[in-house]
């Protein structure tokens, strides 16, 4: 079976960005899948997120903007 994979779009000092990472670490971690950060200012093809950051992706279908709830993303990765 393959590891689901989360991604996570974020921007170098925004807090919300903190928390969304804290929390998909540690479920991420407890799931078994796999997660990546993304600089959403290191990708010009992200721009049509600028507003949104963070934005959880779960196998490339986005789960959330701006906060990124622990239970959904653990329901998500059930």
């Amino acid at each position: 079976m393959t590891s689901l994979r989360v991604v996570v779009i974020v921007r170098d000092g925004c807090h919300l960005c903190v928390d969304a990472v804290a929390i998909a670490e540690r479920v991420c971690a407890e799931r078994g899948a796999d997660l990546s950060v993304v600089d959403i200012d290191a990708d010009p093809a992200l721009a049509e997120h600028t507003d949104h950051v963070p934005v959880t992706f779960v196998d490339g279908r986005r789960l959330a903007i701006w906060f990124l709830d622990e239970a959904q993303l653990r329901a998500a990765l059930s």
